[in-house]
């Protein structure tokens, strides 16, 4: 099997950082044997420390949602990062929305939220902490 992979401009950064605050798991509605190979190539500095796939997503109304419980986390501990307000549905205040991305090289999302989460990562709630930063950026 051959996987092409155009990683978003600033991924490797964005990651690089992330990876420094937080315990990082890939979450994805997709199947192992798809996503796996696409997290290597996304990821070889082994940033993620787990990946969930499809099988750990919960059904529910035609939807694979991912269930940040299924974690074991403290969830006022856990943000999620995805383009598809679906796919966090039972967990909204945890969520960090991004903007689809298909191939606008000079993109630079990722790096606008870096600040984001080095801010989120002294405090001991995210939610309410979200909450700020999400009427912050409705303002703006």
């Amino acid at each position: 099997m051959y996987i092409y992979v155009t990683k978003r401009p600033h991924v490797d950064e964005f990651l690089r950082r992330v990876g420094e605050l937080y315990e990082c798991v890939l979450f994805t509605a997709s199947l192992s044997k798809y996503a796996d190979p696409v997290a290597d190539l996304l990821d070889p500095n082994h940033i993620f420390r787990s990946r969930l796939f499809r099988d750990s997503c919960t059904y529910y109304n035609g939807n694979y949602i991912k269930d940040l419980s299924r974690l074991g986390r403290n969830t006022r501990k856990v943000i999620i990062i995805d383009n598809s307000p679906l796919s966090y549905l039972f967990h909204q205040d945890n969520a960090v929305p991004v903007h689809s991305w298909f191939d606008d090289m000079h993109d630079t999302e990722l790096l606008t939220l870096i600040p984001i989460f080095e801010r989120l990562a002294s405090v001991d709630d995210v939610i309410p902490a979200l909450q700020d930063i999400h009427q912050q950026r409705a303002v703006v």
